[in-house]
């Protein structure tokens, strides 16, 4: 019984105390995933798509700053309100409707569980405004 069951013990100890919630993502296949998220690392939606290797680019790093993360929340959970700066870049993007977010203005909390995610069908490079220069006001 040496240093590795304590390293063992802290580490299970460790995840139990992690915080998470189950997220389904529709990809644009039309295949289903349920996904664990940890919501006590400030992850947010485009990170947990991109970290589950599904087609969410992310090009600005999350920085709001293009529409690459675009997805569709599906699911009926009281949501924070978009900022002016995710309502900038959905006014750029194509087919955005009602339900329309950005994944990385989408940080992950406890209230969102079971919330379901369709990623957005474009999301290879081509039909979305990706990368460019934000307007400023």
């Amino acid at each position: 019984m040496g240093s590795a069951d304590s390293d063992i013990a802290y580490l299970h100890t460790k995840l139990q105390a992690m915080s998470m919630i189950k997220v389904t993502v529709i990809d644009r296949e039309g295949a289903s995933q349920e996904l664990d998220a940890p919501t006590d690392m400030g992850m947010n939606m485009m990170e947990l798509c991109k970290s589950a290797e599904l087609p969410v680019e992310g090009t600005c790093g999350g920085m709001a700053m293009c529409a690459s993360c675009h997805m569709y929340v599906k699911s009926d959970h009281d949501l924070p309100e978009k900022s002016d700066d995710e309502e900038d870049m959905l006014d750029e993007a194509f087919h955005v409707t009602d339900d329309s977010r950005l994944g990385c203005q989408l940080h992950l909390k406890d209230d969102m569980d079971g919330m379901v995610i369709r990623t957005y069908k474009g999301h290879t490079g081509a039909g979305q405004k990706c990368g460019r220069q934000k307007r400023h006001r």
